[in-house]
C-alpha cells in the first residue's frame, strides 16, 4: 500500500512539472505569425467636425486613418498609403 502511495505521488510530481515547463517552452513560429506593430496618434482635420485617429503599421509601413462618420455610429477608414514606397522613392518632392 504504501509502494503504491509513492508511487502515485511522484507520478502526480512529474505531471505537475510537466504542466509547469510546458507553457514556457514555445515553438519559433509563434514569434513570427505575430501581428505588426501598430501606432495609434490622436488628431484634428483643420475644418473638420470630427477627431481622428491615425493608425500607422510598422511592420508593412503603411499609413491609414479612422473617424466616426457623419450619424456617430459607423467607424470610416481611410484606404492605406504605402509608406515605404514614399520613404524609398527619396521623400515627398518639393513645394512649389
Amino acid at each position: 500500500m504504501q509502494n503504491k502511495v509513492i508511487w502515485a505521488l511522484g507520478a502526480l510530481n512529474l505531471l505537475l512539472a510537466i504542466g509547469l515547463v510546458a507553457p514556457m517552452v514555445q515553438p519559433a513560429e509563434a514569434q513570427a505569425q505575430r501581428p505588426g506593430d501598430y501606432l495609434m496618434i490622436p488628431g484634428e482635420i483643420v475644418g473638420g467636425n470630427n477627431a481622428v485617429i491615425w493608425l500607422i503599421d510598422g511592420r508593412n509601413q503603411q499609413l491609414s486613418a479612422a473617424t466616426l462618420g457623419g450619424n456617430g455610429k459607423a467607424l470610416e477608414m481611410m484606404a492605406p498609403i504605402d509608406l515605404g514606397r514614399i520613404f524609398n522613392a527619396g521623400g515627398v518632392p518639393p513645394r512649389k
